[in-house]
């Protein structure tokens, strides 16, 4: 087998130019005696999701304070994306964070004994964390929620062999149907593979449960109005700002008709 086979590749995601040149450069010192790759760069987080459908990647370093997604999100959008190249040994790939003194996130990532290097990064740690990285189990997608105990601000939908991130904020409701949750803004409609019960636990504070299979963003209800009282509903639908289709509301929910008039 060649060295090129046996090469880490490698994925560099950092907001910061500087701060991924110097990783670069330290790579590059690296792969004098470790067989790695750097197959590119990202410098946040639909970026580094764009790299990793088209490139197989082995190991992400990832920098945790980034605007707009920190690390740690992007880390679980990362968890859960399909394997997006065959040929690829293990996925998904080995995440080693990067972070300026943090007690919190370090305390935590030794707790859980998920790699991290702290900056100014020193050639000697990063070459000890590449050579752990063959042997390393990813990390569990449960072990991030706990490290980031506020709801994500994206959904990552994969389509078509792309990866949208939703902004949260820009959803009007989540309906289950079949194995899928069809997720609405006020342009597009998606399809998440993911928990109804899960998004409900975690994004609580945004969306309240009209019916057994459908959450409704809060802020999004513009009003309720009388339909029928056929079927398994109360008989009153909720109207949504945006959306000429009415959700009805079941009769264990219909409480929320107070509660938002």
């Amino acid at each position: 087998m060649s060295t090129v086979e046996l090469a880490l590749r490698v994925l560099i995601v950092d907001d910061e130019p500087p701060a991924r040149n110097r990783l670069r450069d330290l790579l590059h010192d690296c792969s004098e005696q470790l067989a790695l790759e750097i197959v590119g760069e990202a410098g946040n987080g639909q970026e580094a999701l764009d790299k990793l459908m088209e490139t197989p990647v082995d190991v992400v370093l990832l920098d945790i304070r980034m605007p707009q997604m920190d690390g740690i999100e992007l880390a679980q959008h990362i968890q859960n994306m399909p394997k997006p190249v065959t040929g690829l040994a293990k996925w998904p790939p080995v995440i080693i964070f990067t972070t300026a003194y943090d007690a919190y996130a370090i305390k935590a990532f030794e707790l859980h004994a998920i790699d991290y290097l702290l900056k100014p990064i020193r050639l000697k740690r990063l070459f000890e964390a590449l050579t752990r990285a063959r042997e390393a189990v990813p990390v569990q997608t449960e072990v991030l929620r706990d490290l980031l105990p506020e709801p994500r601000k994206f959904l990552s939908i994969h389509e078509r062999g792309k990866i949208h991130l939703v902004p949260i904020e820009q959803v009007l409701f989540l309906r289950a149907e079949l194995k899928y949750i069809t997720v609405r803004t006020a342009e597009h409609e998606y399809l998440l593979e993911e928990s109804l019960t899960a998004l409900e636990r975690e994004f609580a504070a945004r969306f309240v449960r009209v019916h057994r299979s459908c959450l409704v963003a809060k802020e999004a209800i513009e009003g309720f109005e009388k339909g029928s009282e056929e079927g398994e509903g109360s008989g009153w639908m909720v109207k949504l700002k945006g959306l000429d289709e009415l959700l009805p509301i079941s009769r264990r929910q219909q409480h929320i008709v107070k509660e938002f008039s």
